[in-house]
């Protein structure tokens, strides 16, 4: 038989096979006890506790169920409350369940029933005290405070439970991990109304009745109310989980209830209580809950108060969440041999489960707030940062000092302000102190604030007051405190200019019980005040930088564009400061999204204009010459200050500036010596997060907004001709040749060259012209003609103007132009050029000189496709003949010309010819270059097409597949070499029988073309000639098919 201590603990365990144990040894009585040992060795303890008016079996016990009937011996509301009133047996005689054996044999004790063995991973106890409303007919009842009996409760779990964790030095807060709440009055009752009728109608009858807990459940108790407070703390400093049942149904008549006081009235009272009407909840829902997302989880049970702790089999909903919770619990805990569990139930009252965490005196010094803003009601997400910032400092108490880092405007001083009101909700006991750290004159000012606050007086006489506060905050007597030092940027201000002079860091204090958080842009500074503790603040994520721009607007309904609200947030680049900036001008100038983009996107004066205008913002500083709300000049001072602590990094900002702001590759930046100097600069714009590393490699990326923000910074500081000078003779000579192996490095480097030239078209030197040849020149590799001769045409006409026609760098800008003309069809303008080229190096240069001969060459291809096969062959057999003298066999530039006689060969119907020396090229040409080189591919071509007219189809066939394949690989789906490949297969594929695929490929040829080339393109055309002749050739043969079938 089970004996359930009325006070204390007892263990439980299964009624099959199951015994249990009291804690002092003596041994419960089960109808069978041989596995209780086994329950002893389980990893943690399941511990019931009952509220007031409670019993530790009767709270949990129900009657089974008889048949499907109602529950046997279930009683009247009326016979409930008088036997309240008039309890049949005193509280300390009632120590244990009933002696009827019968009548327990047709109860359900769930906890021991159904628990014990469901979770048989841990121990089950039930916890059993005298919290009674009132005793029996002239007995006293048991005085005890909330407080107190959960001070005894705390006690009695670190001495009972054999638990050897909890025979440690670690107090029950520490051992606990989950808290089950069931219909619990966190906030008080309305109810507590009964208790009052109770008190009074105990006192009527001589019954003692114990007022001090009525008053502790009644609503808006200031007793629950700092209990509450208190177990809150508890929550959040050792990261205990919370579940917090709720009341799904009313309880029968309680509505109406009347409050009648006095011996008269004793007999009307008691017919009121018991004759009621109506349903109601006994704890609203938001008394049930302790309102803490990041910790509880809220769940309905679908039963009224006194339905929640009766469940009568394993099928109840009660019985199902309540063990579901634990096996959850149980299963996460149980790869942690470590950390014993000590889940708790608790019943109908938090005063006794909050007072039983409390074990330490709440501290005598009242807590100071010096924080110079109010809470940002605009604050939008950063969860994960504020718990990684909660669990580091408070929580775990990982560390005592830790710096946020981040680019300035990213919302580093919003996100502490938002802790500081966290921490001041929620862990009272802290006084916060918020110091900036701007100005030597600021931070002393914030110093004396606190003195003020904490009513610390200060010595007139004093030279520097500061030190009495750092010895106030060092003390005992300044209890907890958080010390957060915005702003820390500047290093003479917190170092110090010289080892003699005292600085902000001098005066930081320093406690066991004290936290420092910094704010700063740079993160060597960070390094420096905070060690590893460094948390890095980025950008927002849409969905909060959505939800931010929502509440900063006036006129919400905007945000229903999602597409330009997107596309807005983009090019803000989910940066705080700057999507405050731009609601702030929004709101001023009444724009829609759209016409604020617009100005965004439009000229560059434009968008500096915007990010550089002032607004209005109650969360940040006010008249400080060093702090900004405008994007652009809050980056000023930073700007300002790597110009005076690093010079060199200073110009690779100026540099960056003028190039494209993402993928800048290292090599493309100026130099510096010694090479510790360039780590130093560039180290020094990364921790300013001016720039950002990607990867590993030697890519760097600068922040968007900061590129335009540097526009501004330059105006002012720098003569910006000299830099765009100096950042044009950089780059000329850095350029890459456009020669196969460099192909890699100049797409590197071309989108920075292209964002150079576009923004300084009034450029007017050399080293601009130069570049603009350099990258035509890797533009016409790339397949990318048009843009080539844009460039090379804008470097032709510039030479043109200001040098004579026989000057070297005017005749290389006019040759390559008249190639780029060549290639995009320009045959006549090409031919014009190139004559011109040909006949003043005849007059300037031998005739076995590279560049006459190269120039003859390329004349001599005009002409081929200008149709003047007869002096495109005069002119390169001539050239072939020269080369032949004068270069080795495998010479590139001897193997070239051979290459383009064979062309012109073909072209002139010498087939023989033209296959037997292109034989010879691409056999020398395997030998020097790579398969996927471009002239041993190009080679390959013509071979192909030689084959192909030389009748040899197979070959033609098996050689464009693999050039075709290859150039697949290598080359853009536009480019003219690929293209031309893919032609030639077509033909290939007709002259094969294969028709089909001959229209599938050259269909997407000439779909390609229409893109990439005018109307009246050369190889447009031929495209378009040969697909209408593949489809003709489609439909005879289909009508050929079809006569020769009806002839069958």
């Amino acid at each position: 038989m089970l004996e359930v201590n009325r006070i204390g603990f007892t263990e439980l365990a299964g009624t099959e096979g199951a015994g249990g144990h009291s804690p002092g040894g003596k041994r419960v009585k089960y109808r069978r006890s041989l596995m209780s040992e086994a329950l002893v060795l389980t990893q943690g303890s399941v511990i019931l506790v009952h509220g007031l008016r409670g019993h530790p079996y009767h709270t949990w016990a129900s009657s089974r169920k008889a048949d499907g009937g109602p529950a046997i011996g279930s009683s009247s509301w009326s016979q409930k409350i008088k036997s309240h009133l008039n309890p049949t047996t005193s509280p300390s005689e009632s120590n244990s369940a009933p002696k009827d054996i019968g009548s327990r044999q047709q109860e359900v004790f769930w906890p021991r029933d159904y628990l014990a063995k469901d979770i048989h991973e841990a121990r089950v106890w039930t916890y059993g005290y005298n919290a009674d409303v009132i005793g029996g007919l002239f007995e006293a009842n048991n005085q005890n405070s909330v407080s107190e009996h959960g001070r005894d409760l705390a006690v009695r779990l670190e001495r009972d439970i054999e638990n050897e964790a909890m025979r440690r030095s670690e107090t029950c807060r520490q051992r606990t991990r989950l808290i089950v709440f069931l219909g619990t009055p966190h906030r008080g009752s309305p109810l507590a109304s009964w208790g009052e009728i109770a008190s009074s109608l105990a006192g009527a009858a001589l019954h003692d009745s114990h007022k001090k807990i009525v008053e502790t459940l009644k609503v808006d108790s200031e007793v629950l109310d700092n209990i509450h407070e208190q177990f809150v703390n508890i929550i959040f400093e050792h990261g205990i989980r919370i579940h917090s049942f709720q009341e799904g149904r009313g309880m029968s008549g309680i509505k109406g209830l009347h409050k009648k006081v006095g011996c008269q009235s004793l007999e009307h009272t008691i017919i009121d209580l018991t004759n009621l009407y109506g349903q109601v909840q006994v704890v609203s829902d938001p008394s049930s809950k302790l309102g803490l997302p990041r910790f509880e989880k809220i769940e309905s049970v679908d039963a009224n108060h006194m339905q929640m702790v009766k469940c009568q089999d394993r099928s109840n909903e009660s019985y199902r969440c309540v063990a579901g919770v634990l096996k959850q619990l149980l299963k996460g805990a149980s790869s942690n041999t470590k950390l014993p569990l000590a889940s708790v139930i608790q019943m109908q009252q938090a005063a006794t489960l909050s007072a039983k965490h409390r074990v330490e005196a709440p501290s005598s010094t009242a807590s100071s707030y010096c924080i110079p803003f109010l809470r940002n009601r605009r604050f939008i997400g950063r969860t994960e940062k504020l718990k990684e910032l909660e669990e580091k400092l408070i929580i775990s108490g990982h560390c005592s000092k830790l710096a946020l880092v981040g680019l300035g405007g990213v919302g580093k001083t919003q996100v502490a302000l938002e802790l500081a009101y966290t921490v001041k909700e929620h862990w009272p006991a802290y006084s916060i102190f918020w110091v900036p750290a701007v100005s030597a004159e600021s931070f002393e000012q914030a110093y004396r604030d606190i003195a003020t606050r904490c009513s610390i007086a200060l010595d007139p006489k004093r030279e520097d007051p500061k030190a009495s506060i750092q010895q106030y905050l060092n003390s005992d007597a300044a209890g907890k405190w958080l010390l957060i030092v915005d702003n820390a940027d500047d290093e003479e201000i917190l170092f110090g200019e010289s080892s003699d002079s005292r600085s902000v860091t001098d005066y930081l204090p320093q406690s066991e019980t004290g936290l420092t958080l910094f704010t700063t842009r740079h993160r060597e500074i960070a390094v420096s005040l905070a060690r590893s503790e460094v948390v890095e603040v980025d950008g927002m994520d849409h969905k909060e930088a959505e939800a931010f721009l929502r509440k900063s607007l006036t006129r919400q309904e905007m945000l229903h564009d999602k597409k330009n609200t997107t596309e807005l947030l983009n090019e803000l680049t989910f940066l705080p400061l700057a999507i405050a900036q731009a609601a702030a001008y929004i709101n001023a100038m009444q724009l829609s999204i759209l016409e604020y983009l617009s100005l965004l996107r439009g000229t560059e004066q434009d968008a500096v204009g915007l990010l550089s205008r002032e607004f209005h913002d109650d969360t940040r500083y006010k008249g400080s010459k060093n702090l900004k709300n405008a994007v652009a000049a809050t980056w000023l001072i930073s700007f300002d200050r790597v110009r005076q602590s690093d010079p060199f990094a200073a110009d690779l900002l100026s540099f960056m500036s003028c190039i494209e702001h993402k993928a800048i590759p290292r090599t493309m930046l100026p130099s510096a010596e010694p090479v510790e100097r360039m780590v130093h600069a560039i180290g020094t714009l990364r921790a300013y997060a001016f720039v950002t590393r990607r990867g590993e490699g030697d890519i760097y990326d600068m922040h968007r907004l900061v590129h335009l923000a540097t526009k501004v910074w330059l105006d002012r500081h720098r003569d910006a001709e000299a830099l765009n000078n100096k950042v044009a003779a950089h780059l000329a000579e850095i350029f890459p040749l456009d020669v196969h192996p460099n192909q890699a490095l100049w797409r590197e480097y071309l989108p920075h060259a292209l964002q150079f030239l576009r923004i300084t078209e009034k450029l007017d030197i050399e080293a601009r012209y130069e570049l603009c040849l350099m990258v035509g020149r890797c533009l016409m590799v790339d397949g990318r003609i048009r843009e080539a001769v844009v460039w090379l045409s804008e470097c032709f006409l510039w030479r043109r103007d200001r040098y004579p026609e026989n000057h070297p760098n005017r005749l290389e800008s006019q040759y390559m132009l008249a190639v780029a003309y060549r290639a995009v069809g320009q045959v006549k303008e090409a031919v014009e050029l190139l004559e011109q080229v040909v006949a003043i190096e005849g007059k300037m240069l031998k005739e076995d000189h590279p560049n006459r001969l190269t120039s003859q060459h390329s004349l001599a291809s005009v002409y081929q496709a200008d149709g003047q096969v007869k002096k495109a062959i005069q002119l390169l057999e001539r050239v072939v003949a020269i080369k032949e003298t004068v270069f080795k066999e495998d010479h590139p530039d001897r193997l070239v010309s051979q290459h383009e006689l064979a062309v012109v060969y073909r072209v002139d119907g010498q087939v023989r010819e033209a296959v037997k020396l292109l034989e010879h090229v691409v056999l020398t040409q395997e030998k020097v270059f790579k398969e996927e080189h471009p002239r041993r591919l190009s080679s390959q071509h013509m071979l192909a097409v030689a084959y192909r007219k030389d009748g040899q189809a197979k070959k033609a066939l098996e050689l464009l597949e693999e050039v075709v394949a290859i150039r697949e690989h290598v080359l853009t789906e536009d480019h003219p070499d690929r293209l031309a490949s893919q032609h030639e297969l077509a033909r290939a594929y007709q002259a094969n029988g294969r028709g089909e695929k001959a229209v599938k490929l050259l269909e997407h040829v000439v779909a390609i073309e229409k893109k990439v080339h005018d109307e009246d393109h050369p190889d447009r055309l031929i495209s378009q000639r040969a697909l209408l002749n593949l489809y003709a050739q489609q439909r005879s043969k289909g009508d050929d098919d079809t006569e020769a079938s009806a002839q069958g």
